[in-house]
């Protein structure tokens, strides 16, 4: 039977600690965006995961998923969501850490492809695997809200017992040579240098593209479509720099890092997606946006007052909140799917924000697993109808999403869940990096306004690439 323990040790900076492993095959970090000593940028985010050396990998790719569990790899067609729920370790009950051993790792917007039947028509320069997801016996988490660092870990008997035994020396070794200040001195590599940015659409694109939305609304096809316009750039040099760039210029509640043998992603996401533990389930979609104005106070704080009384903004939020509701509602019991909280008002670095909060019980016999895919992607990047509106999208984006869009994910070995919105979000194949932004488009959209809101969003991510 396995169990979890756990071993705590001296509050550390966890980005520093992550540093040691980044460079490793399948290292994943998952940030809170609140540094050490700092305040968090949100009250719901106060815990860093950082993990290495996962004993299973499962990564999905056109219909089939390769399922590497040490030496031995299988291929099956099945379901990715069933398959990475057999793959996670089971333990009895519920876990006492808020994070610990699961499945960490991303599905990629383009695996609703084997949920709903889309049409194909953009293309895809990037090539990345729709899913990407290692199970690890042992993480450490970084808790900023007591002040302490947990290395937490399954105890008992598995396959992979001597791998996990020379794994929890390693995180040990780490994290004494991090409290007595003895860690030797990383290799001084710069962060990722770009060229020239590309755009697989022109403003003028965006403004046809715009007017073709605005039709399907008209015509009672959708009342919302997430449109999104995609940039990239010749890159050399480290992600792991840039990551650690873009979290001091902009925290965020729901970041990651997550370092692949075919890829780099780098998320900088404010919105959660799903949350699950002991039944619970939590979506806070985000939906209405206004700019900071750092260097104004007044303008900044007027544009917050503004955008929390847009009768607009309001209503696209709405749309949003209803359809979580129904897609919740699919996997939780009778009457218990609520909206706590509408229109909250949340600022971030670059912009302002309305979130909304939705709640519901996850019914008996479903795991948190079955939740996601009746969800997946996130209302708050698609639009309303969610299927009419990603056809749409695949009309009129010419290029796949990839990661952007999708989600990034913990799956606890005791069936909790958290996933962030993959927002704010760079990916890096092959000397390249790419990133996206977009809004929620409806029948009463300013076209010129939307665009300069794609590009505010789109500034930090190209800041963090400047040379």
């Amino acid at each position: 039977m396995l169990e979890l323990q756990a071993e705590k040790f001296p509050y550390l900076d966890s980005a520093q600690l992550f540093e040691r492993v980044a460079d490793q095959d399948w290292a994943i970090f998952l940030d809170s965006g609140a540094h050490q000593g700092a305040r968090p940028v949100s009250r719901h985010a106060n815990y860093d995961v950082l993990a290495c050396q996962p004993i299973t990998t499962l990564i999905t790719e056109a219909e089939q998923t390769c399922i590497a569990n040490g030496p031995e790899i299988d291929y099956s067609d099945a379901d990715p969501f069933l398959l990475l729920q057999q793959a996670l370790p089971d333990i009895k009950g519920q876990s006492p850490y808020r994070f610990g051993p699961g499945a960490l790792g991303y599905f990629s917007y383009d695996l609703a492809r084997r949920f709903e039947e889309l049409p194909v028509l953009a293309g895809d320069p990037e090539q990345l695997p729709q899913m990407a997801i290692g199970i690890y016996s042992a993480v450490v988490v970084i808790d900023h809200l007591h002040k302490h660092t947990q290395l937490v870990y399954l105890h008992g008997e598995h396959n992979n017992v001597m791998a996990d035994a020379q794994l929890l020396g390693k995180w040990r070794a780490l994290i004494e040579e991090q409290i007595t200040k003895q860690q030797s001195v990383t290799k001084a590599e710069p962060r990722l240098h770009s060229s020239v940015l590309q755009e697989n659409m022109t403003r003028d694109d965006y403004r046809k593209k715009f007017a073709r939305v605005r039709d399907y609304t008209i015509e009672g096809d959708c009342y919302q479509v997430n449109l999104a316009k995609q940039f990239s750039t010749a890159v050399t040099g480290n992600a792991w720099k840039t990551y650690q760039r873009l979290r001091e210029m902009s925290p965020a509640p729901y970041g990651a890092y997550c370092n692949y043998p075919f890829a780099q992603i780098l998320s900088n996401s404010p919105e959660s997606f799903i949350q699950c533990r002991a039944g619970e389930v939590v979506t806070s979609p985000i939906k209405g946006t206004a700019p900071r104005d750092h260097d104004n106070p007044e303008n900044d704080a007027q544009a917050a007052v503004s955008l929390q009384n847009s009768k607009k903004d309001q209503a696209e939020n709405l749309m949003i909140v209803d359809l979580m509701r129904n897609d919740l509602s699919k996997s939780c019991e009778l009457g218990s799917v609520k909206v706590p909280q509408l229109f909250k008002l949340h600022s971030f670095a670059n912009v302002h924000h309305l979130i909304s909060t939705i709640t519901g019980s996850l019914r008996e016999g479903l795991h948190a697993l079955d939740l996601l895919r009746s969800c997946f992607p996130g209302g708050s990047i698609t639009g309303a109808p969610k299927i009419r509106a990603m056809e749409i999208i695949e009309e009129l984006e010419p290029t796949r999403r990839g990661v952007y869009c999708g989600a990034i994910a913990y799956v606890g070995v005791d069936g909790s869940l958290e996933t962030n919105i993959a927002i704010r979000t760079i990916a890096v194949k092959d000397g390249v990096a790419r990133f996206a932004a977009g809004g929620g488009l409806v029948i009463d959209s300013n076209v010129e306004q939307e665009y300069q809101e794609l590009l505010d969003k789109a500034s930090m991510m190209h800041a963090a690439l400047k040379n």
